[in-house]
């Protein structure tokens, strides 16, 4: 898969990282520093290199979506035409202090972001899980430890484009984790204030409380 790296922070960085050394072609962009962009490249491996966002979009089939949310604007213009790309968001529609979601209840930042770009395949995902265990997950299925446990841990997405829903499996399942199908873009509504609380939970410090959670469906029949 050609892949570019729409921010190239913690998030983008470590997921750009995972996919060169799987064997996908990546493009890091959209960093503060040219020079990080090279490094990033450099350590990655593989077909990676360091680009535009314009150069990320031009060369890409999937773009991962991974900046602040208000620099989504920004980093779309610069990447220029997206038509017909398949891009994975893992972006929280955060406000500038980080403090709380702008866009939530009704609609989500992935609904929202489908229709600033229409013709683009939007799918959520990765947005869920902190990008400090994505390389010890990765290791993990790697050297066969399903990160650790012996448990492969789930990593759930969502979309209502199923070319885009089937790019994003595979990258789950390629950084190590288990892909589980949430439904219909519209579930971002309910993935991303969950999203929040994890982070918030997950960054108290040692004084935070330790974290695990699962998803669980239950289906019901009416008549």
């Amino acid at each position: 898969m050609r892949i570019g790296i729409l921010g190239s922070g913690l998030m983008g960085a470590k997921l750009g990282t995972i996919f060169a050394r799987v064997g996908h072609e990546v493009t890091f962009s959209y960093s503060h520093s040219d020079a990080k962009l090279e490094r990033l490249a450099r350590e990655a491996g593989g077909r990676a290199r360091a680009g535009t966002p314009a150069d990320a979009a031009r060369h890409a089939e999937t773009l991962l979506l991974a900046v602040h949310w208000s620099r989504v604007d920004d980093v779309l213009k610069k990447a220029g035409n997206v038509s017909g790309k398949v891009i994975v968001s893992c972006s929280l529609p955060m406000n500038a202090g980080d403090t709380a979601l702008v866009v939530a209840h009704k609609s989500s930042g992935a609904e929202r972001l489908a229709r600033k770009r229409p013709k683009a395949r939007v799918v959520s995902a990765f947005n869920t899980v902190p990008s400090e265990v994505l390389f010890s997950v990765f290791a993990g299925a790697r050297g066969g430890g399903g990160g650790g446990g012996g448990t492969q841990p789930s990593l759930v997405y969502c979309g209502d484009d199923k070319k885009a829903k089937v790019v994003a499996a595979q990258l789950i399942s390629d950084a190590g984790f288990e892909p589980v199908d949430a439904g219909p873009l519209r579930i971002a509504r309910y993935t991303e204030p969950f999203a929040l609380l994890v982070a918030q939970l997950a960054y108290e410090g040692d004084r935070g409380p330790a974290l695990a959670y699962r998803f669980e469906w239950r289906e019901e029949i009416t008549r």
